[in-house]
């Protein structure tokens, strides 16, 4: 029903554009219904600080460390989680300036192709100094993140989430939160 909505509001714009230059006689999307939609926005589904420290200990021992990186980098910064086709499946080293302290999203990164910067902080600063980030193998972390998320009870997108969350709670800003998330 949203998606009808939107398609219907892009119409009518254009059609009320027309209908204002008098190049049409009639708005005929006028008649046309739009569908009263009720929303219930809860709480995104995040995990606590105890249950992302437990996650984190696990990392560090299992095959090495090396999905230490991919998961602090969605953690800890909101990166979108996907392998496959997630902004973490495009980031790239030089993208994550420690030096500075930012992580440049470009816009060939970004799910919404919009530059932004996202702030490291302390936490995550520690990790990518322990655990440098390297291109990811989409295949490799597909098959260990299914491991993972099953035996931890994760939903998708539930560690950039908890960034976001856990964001706001810190910073009290959810306008920052959403620039740094790129929402």
């Amino acid at each position: 029903l949203q998606t009808y909505n939107n398609r219907r509001a892009l119409v009518s714009t254009s059609v009320k554009y027309a209908h204002q230059q008098d190049w049409l006689v009639t708005n005929p999307i006028e008649k046309t219904p739009q569908h009263r939609i009720k929303h219930r926005r809860g709480s995104a589904v995040t995990i606590t600080a105890d249950q992302a420290k437990e996650l984190m200990s696990f990392l560090e021992d299992y095959e090495g460390g090396s999905l230490v990186p991919y998961f602090s980098l969605c953690l800890f910064a909101g990166i979108r989680p996907s392998p496959r086709d997630g902004e973490i499946a495009r980031l790239l080293p030089e993208h994550i300036r420690l030096n500075t302290g930012v992580i440049l999203i470009e816009p060939e990164v970004s799910k919404v192709r919009m530059k932004r910067m996202v702030k490291i902080q302390s936490n995550l600063e520690a990790w990518l100094a322990a655990y440098p980030f390297t291109p990811i193998k989409p295949w490799y972390i597909e098959y260990h993140r299914l491991k993972i998320t099953k035996r931890f009870k994760l939903s998708h997108d539930v560690l950039r989430h908890t960034f976001i969350s856990m964001f706001v709670a810190k910073f009290r800003s959810l306008g920052e939160a959403a620039l740094q998330a790129g929402n």
